[in-house]
Order: C-alpha cells, then sequence, then structure tokens
C-alpha cells in the first residue's frame, strides 16, 4: 500500500492502529533521526541512545491498538525522555529535575500513572496561571510545544538569553510549588 511520504501525522497514526506496516515504516523514517539525537543529546552516548529508540518504536509498534496518540510527535519525544530517565536511573546518575517536564512518563499505562500524570499536570496548569504572561509563554512554547530556545526567541523578538533566564526562573518556581508531587510522580512512574 502507498502512502504519501507527506501525509499528517494523524492519519498515520490512523493507519498504524489498523496495523500498516507502511504507515508504521513512514514514521519510522520521519522520527528516527529526531529520536536518536533526542536521546543522545542527554545520555551523549551512541548505542544507548539506538537501543532506546529502538524500543521506542517496538514498543509503538506491539501497542499500537491500545494507545491513543493526539500528537504523534510529542508522545515520541515523551517517550524517549522516559526512557533516558530509566537509563540515567540505571546508571543512578538522576538528573537534579533541571527540566523536571523533560523527564516524565506520559506514555505509561498503570492506573497510578495516569492519575499521578493527572494530578501533576494539574498543578502545572495551577501554577502557570499565577506566572507573568510572557513566563508563561515561554514555557508554553518550551514545554508543550517542544520549541528550542532560540526557536522561541526568534517568535517572541526576544534574545536567547531572555528566554533561557524566563525558563531557570519557571524551573525554580515549578519547583518549588510541586517539587514533591513530581518527587513522588517519578518514584511511582519508574521502570
Amino acid at each position: 500500500m502507498y502512502i504519501d511520504e507527506n501525509a499528517a501525522d494523524d492519519a498515520l497514526v490512523a493507519m498504524l492502529i489498523d496495523g500498516s506496516e507502511a504507515a508504521f515504516d513512514l514514521i519510522y523514517e520521519r522520527y528516527w533521526k529526531k529520536l536518536y539525537n533526542e536521546a543522545y543529546k542527554r545520555l551523549n552516548d551512541s548505542s544507548d541512545s539506538e537501543e532506546i529508540v529502538q524500543d521506542v518504536f517496538v514498543d509503538l509498534w506491539n501497542k499500537r491498538e491500545n494507545r491513543q496518540i493526539d500528537n504523534l510527535h510529542g508522545y515520541l519525544l515523551g517517550a524517549v525522555r522516559y526512557q533516558v530517565f530509566a537509563v540515567y536511573h540505571r546508571r543512578k546518575n538522576l538528573p537534579a529535575f533541571e527540566e523536571p517536564l523533560d523527564y516524565m512518563a506520559f506514555s505509561s499505562d498503570d492506573a497510578d500513572s495516569g492519575y499521578m500524570r493527572d494530578e501533576l499536570l494539574s498543578s502545572i496548569h495551577l501554577w502557570l496561571e499565577t506566572q507573568p504572561e510572557k513566563r508563561r509563554e515561554i514555557f508554553r512554547l518550551r514545554y508543550l510545544e517542544g520549541l528550542s530556545t532560540l526557536e522561541i526567541a526568534e517568535q517572541l523578538d526576544i534574545s536567547r538569553k531572555t528566554v533561557q533566564n524566563q525558563l531557570n526562573t519557571s524551573q525554580q518556581s515549578l519547583r518549588e510549588s510541586i517539587g514533591k508531587l513530581l518527587a513522588i510522580a517519578i518514584l511511582l512512574l519508574r521502570p
């Protein structure tokens, strides 16, 4: 079955759920390098990064019928980040919550993790409402839309350093606001 290589992610996900190997192959081609780069920039280890990406794609195929994927790119990045966290955990050099949202596992299947995810997201949204408008926008672009600090700076017509400073302030404030809940969530969501 031929699939247009420019097919939208939503269409590919629908075909994937129906068991289309061609859709899976196109998703693999479209995202493998991006996911590998995401893992590698955090681990600086080629072998672990390749293994993580392979595991994510194997899981995507094996559990395709049981997943509700609204944002394929975000889903895949979240899965890679979760696997990176698992590698950190195995190495016993856990990150010190520099980027708390980057290490959350929003793809786990058990009820506890679903509950914790919902609680965490609710707490984040409440916290976000208390932040100044510009900081909220930067946070949203970085963590909800996945833009880089350079892309955010260009989009908002501000310096990259300003973006980084706002993100650091956000992270510190978020850590103070929901740090305990985040620590519990990470413990519950570990593999």
